[in-house]
C-alpha cells in the first residue's frame, strides 16, 4: 500500500512542535493505542487493539527513526505483529514546513501486510488506512485547538527554537511517532 498526504495544522510551528512532544496527546489521538514508549535511542514500542473487517487483534509494533534532519524531516521504519491476524511493515517519510495558516505536515507511506489481513483485499485495507489517517488528524487537530485556542491570526509560522538539551525527547521525534503509528495502525486496522 502506498499513501501520501499533507495536512495544514492551524497552529504555529512552535506550537505544533510542543504538542508533538506530548506523548499523552499522541496516544489519545490513536484509537486503540495503549502503549507508546521509548525503548532505546530512536526506537519506540507501541501497542494497539484494532479491527478491520472481520479481523481484530492486539498488535505490538516497533518504530525506528532514521535520516533525521531536525526539525525538517526524517524517515521511519515500522513493523507490527498481530499473531494469526497478520503483520504489517513498511516505511514513511515525514516533513514539517512553515505555512501561512500555521504549519504543514507532509507524509508518504509505503507498507505491506500479511496473514489474515492480506486476505481482506487491497481495496478494504486502503480504505481503512485512509479512514484511520483522517481520524487521527481530526483528533490531533482537536487536541491542538484545545491546547492552543485559535485567534484571528496565527503567529509567524517560523521554525521554533528546537532545544533538546533539556533532557526531554526532541519534538521532531513525536512527529515521527505520529506518522509511524498512523502508518502501523493503517496497516493492521
Amino acid at each position: 500500500m502506498d499513501m501520501q498526504g499533507q495536512r495544514v495544522l492551524h497552529v504555529t510551528q512552535a506550537q505544533a512542535w510542543e504538542a508533538l512532544n506530548d506523548p499523552e496527546i499522541l496516544k489519545s489521538c490513536l484509537p486503540g493505542c495503549d502503549k507508546f514508549e521509548l525503548t532505546q535511542d530512536n526506537v519506540y514500542s507501541i501497542g494497539m487493539g484494532i479491527k478491520i473487517g472481520p479481523v481484530s487483534a492486539k498488535f505490538a509494533g516497533k518504530v525506528t527513526l532514521s535520516d533525521i534532519q531536525a526539525p525538517n524531516s526524517y524517515k521511519l521504519h515500522f513493523e507490527a505483529q498481530g499473531g494469526v491476524a497478520g503483520f504489517g511493515k513498511g516505511e514513511s517519510h515525514v516533513s514539517l514546513h512553515p505555512h501561512n495558516e500555521g504549519c504543514e505536515l507532509k507524509y508518504t507511506v509505503h507498507s505491506t501486510v500479511g496473514g489474515k489481513l492480506a486476505q481482506l483485499g487491497q481495496r478494504l485495507i486502503d480504505g481503512a488506512a485512509k479512514s484511520i489517517a483522517e481520524d487521527f488528524f481530526k483528533r490531533f487537530d482537536e487536541a491542538l485547538q484545545a491546547k492552543y485556542p485559535r485567534t484571528d491570526e496565527v503567529s509567524s509560522p517560523a521554525i521554533a527554537d528546537v532545544n533538546t538539551s533539556s533532557g526531554s525527547v526532541p519534538k521532531w521525534v513525536w512527529l515521527a511517532l505520529v506518522v509511524g503509528a498512523v502508518a502501523i495502525w493503517s496497516l493492521v486496522r
